[in-house]
């Protein structure tokens, strides 16, 4: 709990430093939730775990979903509130609580897209998830993945396990901005020349052709929550496997396993 409280407070400093509303374009939302769709939320009871600024919260309103929780651990909450409550669709609440141990009603779709890597015990998060999820519902989460990311792994991760330990200020500004500046037009560079060949070997060249459509701004976004962050988990195939493969509380033949922009893991399934 500890240890997840700090990654929550370091999560919170950045999405509270954020201009009001997403940070995600609607595309970049319905592409993170694929293969579920619209009508998977419309009028259902829907939870997110790990809801930081309300980012996805803000779009899944979109979807109207009979009743939208968020659940957060730091006090990005306060942002969540905001952002949400400039949205049309007012059925929704967030609470602020640790997503671990939380316990309500099951719920029709609960997801969690960029946290269970983050906890000091990622599958007591999934269980979370799986607990929260009412016999019959849907669950999806998205996570990083151990394949695909090995620069992250050996360059980026230990720069984070110092970076993190600075003031967020001196980690957005004076971290995060001039390292992500080589990999801005790395990623520019991808998407101009894609198709050359030789060029799907190059190092995160799926996740740069998802990135490069995207300014400066969330470049550094990404890079900052990459390094404030006093703990991640990269995950492999054979560990989601591992937590898919329970016949008495998932429904066999429902789960899905996608890798997503050759770096990470998209998963779900029917809870039992």
């Amino acid at each position: 709990m500890a240890d997840d409280l700090k990654t929550a407070d370091a999560f919170a400093t950045s999405w509270n430093n954020l201009p009001p509303g997403s940070v995600y374009t609607r595309a970049q939302f319905e592409e993170w939730f694929a293969p579920l769709i619209r009508a998977d939320a419309e009028g259902r009871e829907v939870l997110e775990l790990g809801c930081g600024n309300g980012s996805l919260l803000f779009h899944m309103a979109s979807w109207r979903p009979a009743q939208l929780e968020g659940i957060d651990l730091g006090a990005s909450v306060l942002s969540a509130r905001r952002n949400l409550s400039s949205q049309e669709h007012k059925n929704w609440v967030v609470n602020q609580g640790d997503l671990t141990t939380y316990r309500d009603r099951p719920r029709d779709l609960v997801y969690s897209i960029g946290v269970l890597h983050h906890l000091q015990n990622p599958r007591v998060g999934f269980e979370s998830v799986l607990a929260n999820t009412k016999s019959g519902g849907r669950f999806h989460c998205w996570v990083y993945a151990h394949e695909g990311n090995g620069v992250i792994r050996w360059v980026v991760d230990p720069i984070r396990k110092v970076a993190s330990h600075l003031p967020w200020w001196f980690t957005k500004y004076l971290v995060a901005t001039p390292l992500v500046i080589p990999y801005f037009f790395y990623a520019k560079l991808i998407s101009r020349w894609r198709g050359l060949p030789g060029l799907p070997a190059l190092p995160l060249y799926d996740y740069s052709l998802w990135i490069a459509d995207r300014g400066f701004a969330f470049f550094r976004h990404v890079a900052f929550d990459q390094l404030v962050t006093p703990q991640t988990v990269y995950l492999d195939r054979a560990t989601i496997e591992g937590w898919l493969a329970q016949p008495d509380r998932i429904v066999p033949g429902s789960t899905y396993l996608i890798f997503r922009n050759g770096n990470s893991w998209k998963f779900g399934g029917v809870a039992r």
